[in-house]
C-alpha cells in the first residue's frame, strides 16, 4: 500500500493533490477522504495518479497527512471512468462532476436516528375538534412531527400538544432503514404480441451483462412503460440495480404509483425534493447496492451504484436533459456512456426520438425496436388543423370557434379536456397604452411576465418579482397598462368565460412544483374533480387519463419563433406528444392544431401522421448545414457585470480563435439574453467536422489565454440553448 495519495477534493478551483496516508490508515482508489487545505478540511476522493496527473510534484517530506476515511464504499471503477469521460467531454473540472456524485455531506456521516412519533391509543381529557381531527387523520401513521401535521391538516403546535399528554409517543428511528425490495412477480402485466417481442429482447439484453444501447420506439399510449418494466424485473430478479432517468419532477409521482402496481412497492425515488435526511439514506442505500431500483432526475445518473444492471432514459428526446448550469452535460449521451463503462444495457424510450438517437440506430450503433401501435382498443387520435387566418378567435379571444365548439361537444359528453400552450402566467408582456413603457427585469434583457393568480410580475429568467403595478412607472397614469398576448392563464380566463360550469385547472411548474402537487392533479383527473386543463409542456408527457379525448393546441407556431437549430424537431415533438394525451382509452381522441401556417413542413407532418417524411427531411437539412448530429457545434459564453470587461475578453478570444481545417468560429456578439441575472453576456459559435476533436482544440485555444477573476467563461459542448 502506497504511503502517498492523489486526492480529488470538492473544489472546482483546484487541481488533484497529494497527501500522505498515514500509518494504520487504507485507502484505495475511489476512496473518500477528509483532507487539510489550510486551515479547512475537504471531502476529497482517491484517485488513480497516472489518470490524474499534478501540475507539480511534491516531496513525500511535505505531504500533509490525511485527517480519515470515510465509512463508505469508495467510488467504483465504472463511476470514476465516468466522471473523467464526463469532465474532458464538457471541458468541465473533475472536481465539479465528483461532487455530482457527492450530493449529501450527511451521507457521509455515521449511523444516524431521528424521532418519530406514532399513536399512543390514549385519549385526552381535553379533545378539541382540532386534536379529534388528528388523531383520526393520524391513524396507525408514524413520522416526524411536521409530517404528522401535514396529513392531519393542522398546526404543529396541535401535533406537540398531542405529545405532551400522552397521545402521542416518540420512537428513535434509524433513518438508514432498509426500503422494501420490489417483486418481479407481484403484478404480471397482459402485454401484447408487439409488447412480449419487445420485452423479450429486453429481458434477454439485461440477462446477458453486456453493454447494449437499444432506443424503444414507441407511439404515446403504446405501453413503453411496461415492456421496459419486464427489463426491470430481470435485472431485479438477478439482484442487479436499476436506474430510470425522468425529465421533470413533477412525472415522478405518476411513474411510482404504476410502479407500485407492478412491483408492489415504490422504487428509491431522487430529485430536488427530498429532505435531507431523505437524501441521505437514499444515497446511502444505492451506494450499499440495497437500493434495487432507482427514479430520478437527470442528477441522479451520477450516484454510486453498487450493482448497475440496467438504465432506462424515459421520454428520452426531452430536451429538459440538457443541464444548463454548472456542468453543460445531456443526460441521455451521459446515461449511455455510463451503460459502457458499467456493462450494462440502456434502453431510450420515446414516441418522438431526437435526430441525434436515429442517426446512432441508422449507424447500427443502437438497436431499435418499434411499437407502432397503442395499447389495447385505443387508437391513435384525429389530427385537424385550425388556419388561424380562416377562422380568427372573436376579438379579444384566442380559442378559435372550431375549437370551441369541439369543446362543447366534449364536455357534453362528459369528457375532458387538455388545452396547451407552452407559456406561463398571465400575460408574456406588460405596456403602458399612454406612453408605451413595457416592464422590463432589472436584471435580465427580457420582459416581465404577469401572473395574475399571484399578483405579481415576474422574470422567468431570473426569478426577479415585483406586485403587479396600478400605475405606469413611466408617465404615472393609471388603468392604462395592457397585458399582450396570452399565457395559460388568460386562456383559463377565457375557459370560465365560456364554459362557466366545467371546472378548470391550469398545470405549469408554477402550479404543480412537487411529486405532491403531481398526485394531487393526477387524483383529480381520475376523480373527474377537473373539465378542462390548461397547461404547458408539463403535461405534454407521462400522464395516462383515459377520459381526456379532445387536446387543443392553442398556438402550434410559438417554437418555431427564434433560431434555435432544433426549432422544427422540438415544435413536432411537443405537439405530438401532447396529442398523445389524447383517447388513450376505449374512447376516441381529437386534437386540434391552430396555426397560421398549416403548408410548413412540420405543421403538414403533424396533421398527416408523417413522422418518417418530416424526420427525413429535417435529418437532410441537419447534413447539409454540417449540424449535429452531422458536425459539431460549441458555445463559447463571456459574462460579468462589468460589460467593458466582458466585451473585452470575448473580442480577445475571438482574435485568437485557431485557424483548423474543418472549424469556424463566429463572434462574439452581445448575447441574445444579453444580460442575465446582472451579468453582461457575449456569445462566439464554434462549428467544426463530426470527426474534429473540438475539445482538444477549445481547451489549447482558452488554456493560453488569461482574464480576471470577475469575467466568467463557459464552454457549452453540444448546446441546446443558443440564448
Amino acid at each position: 500500500m502506497s504511503s502517498r495519495a492523489r486526492v480529488l477534493v470538492l473544489n472546482s478551483a483546484l487541481g488533484p493533490l497529494d497527501y500522505r496516508v498515514p500509518h494504520g490508515m487504507s485507502v484505495q482508489p475511489g476512496s473518500i477522504v477528509i483532507a487539510p487545505l489550510g486551515p479547512r478540511q475537504l471531502l476529497g476522493v482517491v484517485w488513480e495518479p497516472e489518470r490524474m496527473p499534478s501540475d507539480a510534484e511534491v516531496g513525500d517530506n511535505r505531504l500533509r497527512n490525511l485527517v480519515g476515511v470515510v465509512d463508505v464504499p469508495p467510488l467504483g471503477e465504472p463511476l470514476r471512468r465516468l466522471i473523467e469521460w464526463t469532465a474532458d467531454y464538457y471541458l468541465a473540472p473533475a472536481a465539479a462532476v465528483v461532487r455530482m456524485a457527492m450530493p449529501s455531506s450527511s451521507a457521509l456521516e455515521g449511523v444516524k436516528t431521528i424521532t418519530e412519533y406514532r399513536a399512543t391509543g390514549e385519549v385526552p381529557d381535553r379533545l378539541t375538534p382540532q386534536r379529534e381531527q388528528a388523531l383520526e387523520r393520524i391513524g396507525d401513521r408514524q413520522g416526524l412531527i411536521r409530517e404528522l401535521a401535514t396529513v392531519a391538516d393542522v398546526s404543529d403546535a396541535v401535533i406537540r400538544g398531542l405529545v405532551k399528554v400522552g397521545a402521542l409517543e416518540a420512537l428513535q428511528v434509524d433513518i438508514d432503514s432498509p426500503y422494501p425490495l420490489p417483486d418481479p412477480d407481484h403484478h404480471q402485466p397482459a402485454l401484447s404480441p408487439d409488447q412480449r417481442a419487445a420485452s423479450a429482447t429486453l429481458v434477454a439484453n439485461v440477462a446477458a451483462h453486456e453493454f447494449h444501447p437499444t432506443l424503444l420506439d414507441g407511439v404515446t399510449g403504446s405501453g413503453k412503460t411496461e415492456v421496459y418494466f419486464e427489463a426491470i424485473a430481470e435485472a431485479i430478479r438477478e439482484g442487479r440495480q436499476t436506474l430510470v432517468l425522468l425529465p421533470e419532477i413533477a412525472l415522478t409521482e405518476p411513474f411510482l404509483k404504476r410502479f407500485t402496481a407492478r412491483f408492489g412497492c415504490e422504487p428509491i425515488a431522487w430529485h430536488s425534493g427530498l429532505r435531507s435526511s431523505q437524501r441521505r439514506r437514499a444515497w446511502r442505500a444505492i451506494a450499499t447496492g440495497q437500493a434495487l431500483v432507482t427514479v430520478g432526475a437527470r442528477s441522479a445518473l451520477f450516484l454510486p451504484y453498487a450493482n448497475l444492471g440496467l438504465i432506462v432514459v424515459d421520454e428520452a428526446h426531452e430536451t429538459s436533459f440538457k443541464q444548463e448550469e454548472g456542468v453543460h452535460y445531456h443526460a441521455r449521451d451521459v446515461a449511455v456512456m455510463r451503460g459502457k463503462f458499467e456493462g450494462c444495457p440502456v434502453i431510450l424510450a420515446s414516441a418522438t426520438p431526437a435526430i441525434e438517437t436515429r442517426q446512432q440506430v441508422a449507424l447500427g450503433r443502437y438497436a431499435e425496436l418499434k411499437l407502432p401501435g397503442r395499447w389495447g382498443a385505443a387508437e391513435m387520435p384525429a389530427i385537424e388543423p385550425i388556419d388561424l387566418i380562416q377562422s380568427p378567435p372573436d376579438r379579444g379571444r384566442w380559442i378559435a370557434p372550431p375549437l370551441v365548439k369541439a369543446m362543447e361537444e366534449t364536455l357534453a359528453r362528459r369528457e375532458q379536456v387538455l388545452l396547451f400552450l407552452n407559456r406561463r402566467g398571465y400575460a408574456p408582456l406588460t405596456l403602458c397604452r399612454t406612453c408605451g413603457h413595457r416592464f422590463q427585469c432589472p436584471n435580465c434583457t427580457a420582459w416581465m411576465v404577469e401572473h395574475r393568480l399571484i399578483q405579481r410580475i415576474t422574470c422567468h429568467h431570473c426569478g426577479h418579482l415585483e406586485p403587479t403595478p396600478r400605475a405606469c412607472p413611466e408617465c404615472g397614469n393609471e388603468d392604462t397598462l395592457v397585458a399582450v398576448g396570452p399565457g395559460v392563464e388568460r386562456i383559463a380566463d377565457e375557459v370560465k368565460a365560456l364554459f362557466p360550469e366545467a371546472k378548470t385547472a391550469v398545470v405549469t411548474s408554477d402550479t404543480i412544483w412537487s411529486p405532491a402537487k403531481a398526485a394531487e392533479f393526477v387524483a383529480r383527473m381520475e376523480a373527474h374533480d377537473i373539465d378542462i386543463v390548461v397547461g404547458t409542456q408539463l403535461v405534454t408527457k407521462g400522464y395516462h387519463f383515459p377520459n381526456l379525448t379532445l387536446v387543443g393546441v392553442i398556438d402550434a407556431d410559438l417554437g418555431l419563433n427564434g433560431g434555435d437549430l432544433r426549432a422544427s424537431e422540438r415544435t413536432f415533438q411537443q405537439i405530438m406528444q401532447v396529442a398523445g394525451r389524447a383517447g388513450r382509452g376505449a374512447k376516441p381522441g381529437h386534437v386540434y392544431i391552430q396555426t397560421h401556417s398549416p403548408d410548413t413542413p412540420v405543421m403538414r407532418a403533424l396533421i398527416t401522421g408523417d413522422a418518417e417524411a418530416f424526420y427525413a427531411a429535417e435529418t437532410d437539412s441537419r447534413r447539409e448545414a454540417g449540424a449535429p448530429p452531422f458536425g459539431r457545434f460549441a458555445g463559447i459564453v463571456v459574462s460579468s457585470e462589468d460589460k467593458a470587461a466582458a466585451q473585452e475578453i470575448a473580442t480577445l478570444i475571438g482574435r485568437t480563435a485557431p485557424q483548423v481545417d474543418g472549424m469556424e468560429t463566429y463572434g462574439p456578439a452581445p448575447a441574445p439574453l444579453a444580460m442575465l441575472r446582472g451579468r453582461h453576456r457575449f456569445r462566439l459559435l464554434v462549428h467544426a467536422r463530426r470527426a474534429l476533436d473540438v475539445q482538444d482544440v477549445i481547451r489549447t485555444w482558452l488554456g493560453a489565454l488569461d482574464w480576471s477573476s470577475k469575467v466568467r467563461v463557459t464552454v457549452d459542448i453540444d448546446p441546446y440553448s443558443f440564448v
